[in-house]
């Protein structure tokens, strides 16, 4: 399936079975390099087909089994949009006209393999699901000092608590 991203962006996506779902992650990373080559220009995505039974009727004895709930289903595609980046944190906005934004939070290891793609992600996940998806990459505490260091340092101003000249005097000697 060809699907236009906003941005002038295309998408390739590709349904799996879903019995072979798991020989897929094995060679989706190869796979996915592949075909983008063979595809320039258009972002390849792996999807496995699965299928969503409506709830059983009252009083009957047949049990839906959990996979095929629809909040299952979609979160399990949501899970295959993203393969090779893990999701570390999903957030859900409500705004006020009542609309829902689902903010997901992907692992920073794979930072350099999907930030390109987020876009896409978003696009493919909203055609599949119709839902309004943002994705973004956690901030570190790491990155929060380090703004927050920074902040003082490029503060020109004499008006240091004595906390903040002694984390400025050990930053600037090179001890840490």
């Amino acid at each position: 399936m060809l699907l236009y991203i906003a941005g002038n962006r295309k998408s390739v996506v590709i349904h799996v079975p879903y019995r072979l779902r798991k020989s897929f992650k094995k060679i989706h990373v190869r796979l996915v390099r592949e075909l983008e080559k063979k595809f320039s220009g258009k972002d390849v995505v792996l999807i496995a087909t699965r299928s969503i039974l409506k709830p059983p009727k009252k009083g009957s004895a047949v049990v839906r089994p959990r996979s095929r709930t629809l909040t299952a289903v979609h979160d399990a595609i949501l899970e295959g949009v993203v393969f090779p980046a893990e999701i570390v944190g999903k957030r859900v906005r409500y705004r006020l006209d009542c609309s829902k934004i689902i903010k997901i939070f992907l692992d920073p290891k794979e930072l350099n393999n999907t930030e390109y793609k987020l876009e896409t992600f978003s696009g493919v996940y909203h055609k599949l699901c119709g839902k309004d998806v943002v994705f973004e990459y956690p901030v570190t505490e790491s990155a929060q000092v380090f703004t927050a260091f920074e902040e003082i340092f490029m503060h020109k101003t004499s008006s240091f608590t004595p906390r903040e000249l002694f984390v400025k005097k050990i930053l600037s000697s090179g001890v840490a």
